[in-house]
């Protein structure tokens, strides 16, 4: 569907800091690369590198390796993520209400923020997934230029439609930007998808082939993290990025 979906209004907490396993290096001069491995989390925990908003996300494991998994099998509509609103409490103190009266999600559309990037305005944003199950979905996706009312972007794949979309969630509405069909992401197969960013422009990449360019109304500036829709269930790995 290209336009508008359903939402609810859910809390999100958006950045609260905790240990986790990040390789950081130097990427060129004045840039830097943050990647998530997920090596050193919990398996059949909640990630401690990414902030669950709204659906059920945990560490699982795929063939001995670590990987962080939306489990939409146990999806609701309308459910948030657990202990949301003490963490936003925790993080914002007298700000709380202030903060809960401002921001809106999406209840139809789990998503998990990435807690080490405060800000991403330029780079690259890179991570793999596999699609394991869905019935309604298997999206796979990459959330930028996350507000702090809750709008943002996302670029997505989907290996039950085959396609490569740009959404924009503004105001409580969706809506498709840019719309790439034939773009082939198997079920059960890893993949990679990237999003490149300067300013206003921004690329979109699946398996390392470019099929979509588009001009932003303005430049990106936000918080990042990974996206997904309704039941799907995926398994993601190696989230970087470089900025």
């Amino acid at each position: 569907m290209k336009t508008e979906n359903r939402f609810f209004p859910v809390l999100i907490a958006i950045l609260f800091f905790s240990p986790s396993a990040f390789a950081q290096d130097a990427d060129g001069a004045g840039a830097t690369a943050i990647t998530e491995d997920f090596s050193t989390e919990t398996v059949g925990a909640p990630p401690q590198s990414f902030a669950p908003a709204v659906g059920n996300w945990l560490i699982g494991i795929d063939q001995g390796n670590k990987v962080l998994v939306v489990d939409g099998s146990k999806w609701r509509r309308g459910q948030t993520s657990a202990g949301l609103a003490d963490k936003a409490r925790a993080l914002y103190g007298e700000r709380y209400a202030e903060f809960l009266g401002n921001v809106k999600a999406y209840a139809y559309f789990p998503f998990a923020v990435f807690r080490r990037v405060d800000n991403f305005s330029n780079g690259t944003i890179s991570m793999r997934f596999k699609s394991i199950a869905g019935r309604i979905d298997q999206g796979a996706g990459i959330l930028f230029d996350l507000k702090p009312n809750g709008d943002y972007y996302a670029l997505r794949a989907n290996p039950l439609e085959n396609n490569l979309v740009l959404w924009r969630f503004r105001h409580g509405k969706r809506s498709s930007v840019s719309w790439v069909r034939n773009v082939v992401t198997a079920s059960r197969q890893w993949h990679d998808i990237a999003l490149k960013v300067r300013g206003r422009h921004i690329e979109g990449y699946v398996n390392g082939k470019k099929y979509l360019e588009y001009e932003l109304p303005a430049a990106v500036s936000g918080k990042t993290g990974i996206w997904t829709k309704a039941d799907s269930v995926v398994f993601f790995d190696d989230y970087r990025v470089e900025h």
